[in-house]
């Protein structure tokens, strides 16, 4: 489903033929001619002229009033591009901070290309934005990453981040065309203000690290690059002499020896190797002023080489280079190009969540900084880069996550798990160091604080992974405190802290030579500090010594003295293990013990969103997807309450429904904004569904009495709604195939680019409107839900005829994902059978086309490594589908497969996105994505039992293998809560040929019918009900209408 934040977006038009010139003006905006300002639902916006930098400038005034959105500006004109350019425009503001974006967008407006500059403090005074090519990154378009050649329109967008109303004024908007961007392969001429014999300026810039040049004396020197002509640059890499480096120095920069701009400089150096960040640099010259030697001998440089834009062209690009010199483990997996999964860690009070990634590093907040593990033994330091590496969960499905170094006889276990309330929570962690060797052994703990998060810097939707800064570390004796807000409290006393600023040098430099760096406080102006704790450990032979490190998941806040006690460390973690024991198993499955993998990952699944949920709000992430939705709350609702937890649910309808707009309908996301706006048309049927669901599994028409208002402005907006598209109808005559539908809407992810009719809205909303006449006679409003009734049988009746001439028009012979395009969706189309409860009236043989067609295409996926690099675990709520159709041997296949692509596999959790190499650097969504967890637990659940509304069924055992009924302990579920009540049963296979089912738990039984599908290897042949013969079979199942019940089936 559509994930897109709101944009405020300026597109410029003008008509400007031809090639782009060196410094083109496009427009002064000294008027508005052929402007318009253009703005989504519940956003404001005008345009007006303005006094500008230079004579007129365009104003926008806009508000956001409290959500997202978007604001257009639009001009189209066509502009060929030259080899490297740089657009510039002036721009001031008051304004919120919110995401400044530039974009080109192709003569087709399909293709675009972007710029963006997160968190933009809008200057009060003007300001010049240059964007170069080289910042410039393709966003979205059937290109799919081509430079582009010409040009239709320009963007400049504001996104809404923190929203908000304001005022921004552009002028000045222009192109210069500049010298080619050239690849690496040319050296700089190098001169010198001394040097001394045998030691000249082309030294340093020879490529061999065994030459250098070296200043005749010491004092004041400088260094002088010759770059040849003007050039575009991103920094400097500095390789100094041991013996002779500097202190202190500048880096300045000049187009003609005379004037000279400064660009970085160092008043901590400490010799090595320096990385020089210079963003956007351009010079034809470049100086090093040398100020203060190390050694009072002079200075010497044996390399220094002039890195390209991309070197800084981001700090997550800047850190990439950085990372590549250094050994593998140095830094996070992710700085080296290759993919790194995780998990979550909190509270289920807490709304502040922790991440630990595969390698065992921990960042302690969104956003934040990370802790890291180093060992030091045997003179060398040990990284995640020199580890066999395992991950473990307590218990193999409680939320407390484990990461297991091994290196020769050595292991490391990385512990983390969170405990306390709302605002008062605290992470945990354990390093516990094993020696399995028969010798005592000194090993070195580091504890690594470092600017980094978990998060990899692809996953940039809505937040931006990668670096994370740090600009003042302090230690206390027992704490570290991070840029004056969150503290790293060390349980354990450790041996020594130090801390280094990047000009400084890395902390992870002095961890190699086995010690910690030298400063107990630094304030780093580049923010990019960085230390380390450091514990001597004498590990027995055979044994294990522990450190414990505590986190406040809230800034400046300290764990209270209880916490402090290291006693209590313990009782802390065996409280919280009993804690999330005692909630998850409030549903209990039954499965053989070598197969008990899929109920751990239910479990460890519902842990996860129960994390993943802010106060009231139901997310389906923590980082990416910390947004709460109406389409993943109202599937995940479902899951909570299938597993026995009914007050999540609750309290997300309550929360959710303050936010429903002033026409009446759902929002499709609510977040610390407020209601999106975006016009997303399956939120309606999608909440009153959760509404009938919340009363189906606990029957509290009190509840139902509270949500009533809601629930009939929503339905109201469905009819108004789908009064709308009527109305369209009337003037638009080839609109005939959208007849009685929902207008088009973006709901579905791969609609984003252009609404459609997706049918995906249509089958929420014949949802919406089957439970809004079922809720309406709950209360006991018979003539609203007579009408209702009408209009649900109308509705379907439009659905079902559009869908017929869909199939007709696009000539295809499966269920389409809308009108305009009659796509293969399956995972779409299933809502149709799971939630909407269609299976009884979808089209045949179109409906089993569509699942055979999606069940062997999966079948090509998994056994055919040349097909398609990715696919969604959304499609786990397919699974459910072939149970429901009695396709147990699919459900399994798909199952398994689904499964086995959990990364890593013993943290029972999936991604939005799974690529077919784990390793490839790609945007994955959210982990654990609980939304995607939903569909796991719906499928399993509905593999043990599931309902059939259309007779009011209860079917059990449909999608069990035979394995698990053959094994020695069989298979059942204990206290699941159903539809019609709570059902506990148990299943086992009896030699020769007989299976015999125990049904047990509080139904009604007349009204339901049980029905037992069971996998057996043979037809049935006979069955008793308690011991009296019955006739109730057919050859796959038998019909139940007793209860309790011992029921034995022969075949």
């Amino acid at each position: 489903m559509n994930r897109t934040l709101g944009v405020v977006v300026l597109t410029l038009v003008l008509s400007l033929p031809g090639r782009a010139r060196a410094d083109q003006v496009l427009d002064q905006f000294d008027d508005l001619s052929g402007g318009s300002a253009e703005a989504s639902q519940g956003v404001s916006a005008t345009l007006a002229r303005d006094a500008g930098h230079t004579g007129g400038a365009l104003r926008l005034d806009f508000d956001f009033h409290g959500g997202g959105g978007y604001v257009i500006v639009h001009k189209a004109f066509a502009l060929r591009l030259p080899e490297n350019y740089a657009f510039k425009f002036d721009i001031r503001g008051a304004a919120p901070v919110n995401t400044l974006e530039f974009k080109l967008l192709d003569p087709t407006a399909k293709n675009v290309w972007w710029s963006r500059r997160r968190d933009f403090a809008f200057p009060a005074d003007w300001q010049q934005i240059v964007v170069k090519r080289a910042r410039l990154r393709f966003a979205w378009g059937p290109l799919g990453g081509e430079w582009p050649r010409e040009i239709g329109a320009i963007e400049i967008a504001i996104t809404a981040g923190s929203g908000g109303a304001g005022s921004v004024w552009l002028d000045d908007l222009r192109i210069e065309e500049r010298e080619p961007l050239e690849s690496d392969g040319w050296r700089p001429r190098v001169t010198a203000s001394s040097s001394a014999v045998g030691r000249e300026p082309v030294f340093a810039a020879d490529d061999e690290q065994d030459t250098s040049w070296h200043s005749a004396g010491d004092g004041p020197q400088s260094l002088t690059l010759d770059l040849y002509k003007h050039r575009e640059l991103g920094g400097l890499v500095i390789d100094w002499d041991a013996d002779a480096y500097a202190t202190r120095y500048r880096v300045e920069m000049s187009d003609d020896l005379k004037t000279w701009i400064g660009a970085y400089s160092n008043t901590t150096g400490s010799g090595r190797r320096d990385y020089v960040y210079m963003p956007d640099a351009e010079a034809r010259y470049v100086r090093l002023v040398l100020e203060e030697s190390s050694g009072g001998d002079g200075y010497a440089i044996r390399e220094i080489a002039v890195k390209p834009p991309s070197f800084s062209e981001s700090m997550n690009d800047f850190f990439t280079a950085i990372a590549t010199d250094a050994p593998p483990g140095t830094f996070p997996k992710y700085l080296l190009g290759r993919q790194s999964y995780w998990t979550v860690v909190g509270s289920i009070d807490d709304i502040s969540e922790a991440l630990v990634n595969e390698e065992g590093m921990i960042e302690v907040d969104t956003r934040a900084f990370s802790i890291e593990p180093f060992l030091y033994a045997n003179g060398a330091l040990i990284t995640w880069g020199d580890a066999e590496i395992t991950q473990e969960l307590a218990q193999n499905a409680l939320p407390i996550p484990t990461v297991v170094w091994r290196h020769d006889h050595l292991v490391l276990r990385i512990t983390a798990w969170a405990s306390g309330g709302l605002g008062d929570s605290t992470l945990y962690v354990r390093y516990r160091v094993e020696n399995a060797g028969d010798t005592p052994q000194d090993v070195r703990l580091f504890v690594a604080v470092r600017p980094f998060q978990v998060l990899p810097p692809w996953q940039s939707l809505n937040i931006l992974g990668g670096v994370a800064p740090i600009h003042v570390l302090e230690f206390d004796g027992r704490a570290v405190h991070v840029d004056g807000g969150r503290s790293v409290v060390s349980l354990t006393p450790p041996s020594a802290f130090g801390a280094a600023s990047f000009a400084q040098s890395l902390t992870a430099n002095f961890l190699r030579r086995g010690v910690v760096p030298g400063e107990g406080r630094v304030d780093d102006g580049f923010g990019y500090a960085s230390g380390a704790l450091e514990y001597a450990l004498t590990v027995p032979a055979g044994g294990a010594v522990e450190v414990h490190v505590a986190v406040p998941m809230r800034d400046g806040a300290a764990p209270n003295s209880a916490a402090l006690d290291p006693g209590a460390f313990e009782k802390t973690y065996e409280r919280t293990m009993a804690e999330w024991k005692t909630r998850l198993g409030r549903v209990e499955f039954q499965v053989p013990k070598n197969e008990e993998k899929f109920v751990d990952a239910l479990k460890s699944t519902i842990a996860y969103m129960l994390i993943n949920r802010d106060r009231r709000a139901l997310q389906p992430g923590s980082r990416t997807y910390a947004r709460s939705w109406i389409r993943d709350g109202a599937l995940t609702s479902t899951a909570l309450l299938e597993t026995g937890s009914t007050q999540e649910a609750r309290e997300f309808l309550q929360w959710f429904a303050q936010y429903q707009l002033p026409d009446g309908r759902i929002p499709c996301c609510v977040d610390q904004r407020g209601a999106d706006p975006v016009a997303e048309y399956d939120s309606d049927g999608e909440f009153i569904y959760t509404v009938a669901e919340y009363y189906r599994y606990t029957h509290d028409v009190g509840f139902v009495q509270e949500m009533w208002p809601f629930v009939t402005r929503a339905l109201d907006s469905i009819v108004n709604l789908r009064a709308k598209s009527l109305a369209a109808e009337e003037t638009s005559p080839e609109r005939d195939g959208f007849h009685g539908l929902l207008p088009e809407s973006i709901s579905h992810e791969g609609y984003s680019s252009h609404p459609v009719h997706s049918y995906w809205d249509d089958f929420f909303a014949l949802r919406g409107l089957k439970d809004g006449a079922m809720l309406a006679s709950i209360i006991g409003d018979e003539e609203r839900a007579s009408a209702i009734a009408a209009l649900r049988d109308e509705f379907r009746r439009d659905l079902y005829a559009s869908i017929d001439r869909t199939m007709a028009k696009h000539h295809i012979d499966y269920v389409p994902g809308s009108v305009e395009l009659g796509d293969l969706d399956p995972t779409s189309t299933a809502i149709a059978i799971t939630a909407a409860g269609e299976l009884a009236h979808l089209p045949e043989p179109a409906l089993t086309r569509t699942f055979d067609r999606y069940y062997e295409h999966m079948q090509q996926y998994f056994h055919d490594a040349t097909l398609d690099e990715a696919y969604s675990p959304y499609d786990l709520r397919n699974v459910e589908v072939f149970v429901r159709l009695g396709q147990r041997e699919r459900a399994l296949d798909v199952f398994a497969a689904m499964v086995a692509d959990q990364r890593p596999p013993e943290w029972n959790e999936w991604q939005e996105i799974v690529w077919r190499d784990p390793n490839l650097p790609r945007f994955i969504g959210d982990m654990p994505h609980t939304w995607v967890g939903a569909g796991y637990v719906h499928s399993l659940r509905s593999m043990f039992a599931y309902e059939r509304e259309d007779d009011r069924t209860l079917v059990v055992a449909a999608g069990l293998p035979w394995e698990w009924v053959a094994s020695d302990t069989g298979a059942g579920v204990k206290r699941l809560p159903t539809h019609y009540g709570v059902i506990s049963y148990t299943i086992r296979a009896e030699p020769p040929n007989t299976v015999r089912v125990r049904l047990a738990g509080d139904l009604a039984v007349p009204p339901t019918t049980i029905v037992v599908q069971p996998p057996l290897p043979q037809p049935i042949k006979s069955v008793t009900v308690n011991g009296k013969p019955v006739s109730s079979f057919d050859a796959e199942g038998v019909a139940v209408h007793a209860f309790p019940a011992d029921v034995v089936i022969e075949y």
